[in-house]
């Protein structure tokens, strides 16, 4: 059978309401796969540098519970940046969120990650226009930098990253990950559209798996085959890519 293509132009970048409501499946889908681990699943190895899933774990509960509060944003912006000091802001905060939490329980680190989910989302989505507006200089994987407005972080990257860590975690674990195309489909459809206006060339991208869909830019150009979720692993950095694979998109 052969599928529709939809062209990468007609991708609409995630808006601030449908942000509210990803962000708060995401942290509910992330939750009930650490809800549903096993005692020894805890202390396997991810393919995250030096973490283990209860490690993981403790990074993503400091993501949910930093973007929860303007009380608590303000005291990881403040220790990030007395840790990083001439080092990676990025490096710098995840290793808070990790150390902060390490003494939690598993039952406690559940309990707060089942606090934190819905609070995040619903901050985030009241996040104050003008400070949606304001910008901040990060740091890609390859040691480029942009700027990114906060709106981008607050309603795109923290839901990417979380989504982007059920992977890992359920990778880690042996787990198929809950995959469904209202949700998944529409982040990967996202980062589809924002790796194609990065680039800008031509395309035909044929993805497969549960979240199968052909995208495309422009015409001549030879397709590209890949599982939905690989290619946003490839994008993120945790695979190889060459040619237009090689293109960046933050997670």
């Amino acid at each position: 059978m052969t599928m529709t293509k939809t062209p990468a132009a007609e991708i609409a970048p995630i808006g601030r309401g449908e942000a509210h409501e990803l962000s708060a499946t995401e942290n509910s889908l992330v939750l009930d796969l650490l809800a549903s681990l096993s005692d020894d699943d805890w202390n396997k190895p991810t393919e995250c540098p030096g973490w283990d899933v209860r490690a993981l774990a403790g990074h993503v509960l400091g993501g949910m519970e930093g973007f929860s509060s303007f009380g608590r944003l303000v005291h990881l912006m403040r220790a990030t940046r007395k840790e990083a000091e001439e080092g990676s802001f990025v490096d710098a905060m995840t290793s808070i969120q990790v150390r902060e939490r390490i003494d939690l329980t598993r039952p406690q680190l559940l309990a707060r990650l089942d606090a934190a989910g819905p609070k995040s989302a619903r901050f985030r989505h009241r996040f104050p226009s003008p400070m949606r507006a304001v910008s901040t200089k990060q740091q890609l994987l390859d040691g480029t930098t942009e700027r990114w407005k906060m709106a981008y972080l607050v309603d795109v990257i923290l839901t990417r990253d979380t989504w982007m860590h059920r992977i890992d975690l359920a990778r880690a674990t042996g787990n198929d990950p809950v995959l469904t195309r209202d949700h998944d489909g529409r982040i990967v459809a996202d980062a589809v559209g924002e790796w194609a206006r990065r680039h800008g060339q031509p395309f035909t991208l044929e993805l497969t798996g549960p979240l199968a869909e052909v995208f495309e830019q422009g015409a001549g150009s030879a397709p590209i085959a890949l599982d939905a979720v690989e290619f946003c692993r490839v994008l993120s950095g945790r695979g190889s890519g060459e040619g237009l694979l090689a293109e960046q998109v933050p997670f």
